[in-house]
């Protein structure tokens, strides 16, 4: 497996070799989903499904977990 040696936000996530992106169970059917994979040395990519190859945004355990208790909150569900 070959790893990206920096992974910055807005690469290309084809560049992240190697990780194994998931996706929710809830996700539409047709690939309109976000995804995410845990980066060697903890950090977490983000991307679209419908834009694998496009950029992906790196984010800090910290941050994650920050959105994740938000998300679980219902912070977030005006948005839906």
């Amino acid at each position: 497996m070959h790893h990206a040696h920096h992974a910055y936000n807005g690469m290309a996530a084809t560049e992240l070799r190697g990780v194994v992106w998931q996706k929710s169970r809830h996700s539409n059917s047709q690939g309109a989903c976000v995804e995410f994979a845990k980066l060697p040395g903890g950090n977490v990519a983000v991307r679209n499904s419908r834009h694998p190859d496009g950029p992906a945004l790196v984010y800090t355990p910290a941050e994650i977990e920050a959105m994740l208790l938000g998300i679980k909150d219902g912070e977030f569900d005006h948005l839906v």
